[in-house]
């Protein structure tokens, strides 16, 4: 396994729309091993294909307090949404920075998992904004997307000069 470097907003190939996955193999099979990886030591409990500039319909997700029951889901699909929730989100590629989104209280996702097994997932709460944020990465959009263009450009000036700090 290996660790990917994640990109950081406001890179273009954040806003670069995934494919489906079409076959389910090995080289698949190393690319989520590596996501998780990556999430974990990041730290997140959520991380999309498009996020390590693959663009290929693969999320990981991890939730649970104890840091172990990963999903997989591979060219997930929203069948269901119920209500409206407002949490705090923040992003692997917009570090630091956390905003109230909107978002549906319940989903259910229809998906295949890391052997290529259909399966479907009702969330709720955390997870379920998790799930729906991570699936707008593989639209091409990124949680600030949903902010005013103020707060996006004051943003995007706060991560630069991060990024200097940095460098």
């Amino acid at each position: 396994m290996a660790r990917l470097p994640i990109l950081l907003y406001p890179d273009t190939r954040l806003y670069k729309k995934a494919s489906p996955v079409g076959n389910i193999d090995a080289a698949i099979r190393t690319l989520v091993a590596d996501m998780t990886e990556t999430m974990y030591a990041a730290p997140g409990i959520g991380l999309a294909a498009t996020q390590v500039d693959v663009h290929k319909q693969i999320i990981v997700i991890d939730v649970s307090e104890t840091r172990d029951q990963p999903i997989v889901l591979i060219n997930p699909e929203i069948s269901g949404r119920e209500g409206i929730q407002n949490i705090d989100e923040g992003c692997l590629s917009v570090p630091d920075i956390y905003e109230p989104i909107e978002r549906a209280q319940r989903i259910t996702v229809r998906a295949l998992d890391g052997q290529g097994k259909a399966f479907s997932l009702d969330a709720e709460g955390l997870l379920a904004v998790c799930v729906q944020h991570e699936m707008d990465h593989l639209e091409g959009k990124v949680f600030v997307d949903y902010l005013s263009r103020l707060k996006r450009t004051r943003i995007i000036a706060k991560l630069l000069k991060q990024q200097k700090k940095r460098a």
